[in-house]
């Protein structure tokens, strides 16, 4: 069983910057794929990034492309969600999942979920 915990959401201005982290424990991290996904009110849960075992693949959102880096660090179990020039469009709970299969856009591939984390970007 694999625990994830976010941390680093926050309140910031448009064009401001933060990075979310996702630590896991209960299970060997290298062998999952990670991915970020990100929930406004009244709406579904998205992909925002994905990425690979060992770091070498990446996926983007087109919404978020340009503006957001995923990476990650086995040896520390981590991945990081790096997140430059935010809009208000960003302002979501946004959570990292954990999937056994592969670095997929689809949150039914993902079998852990952390609680989420608040982020709110102000106009």
């Amino acid at each position: 069983q694999v625990q994830l915990v976010e941390s680093g959401g926050g309140l910031v201005q448009a064009g401001g910057s933060l990075r979310l982290s996702c630590t896991a424990s209960g299970g060997t991290f290298s062998r999952y794929a990670m991915g970020w996904f990100r929930q406004a009110p009244g709406k579904d849960r998205d992909i925002v990034a994905s990425i690979t075992t060992s770091g070498g693949g990446t996926f983007y959102a087109d919404s978020v492309k340009g503006r957001f880096t995923i990476s990650r660090d086995n040896a520390k179990n981590t991945v990081y969600l790096q997140m430059n020039s935010l809009k208000p469009e960003d302002t979501a709970v946004y959570y990292c999942a954990a999937s056994s299969y592969y670095a997929s856009q689809f949150k039914n591939d993902y079998n852990y979920w952390g609680q989420g984390t608040q982020v709110t970007v102000s106009s």
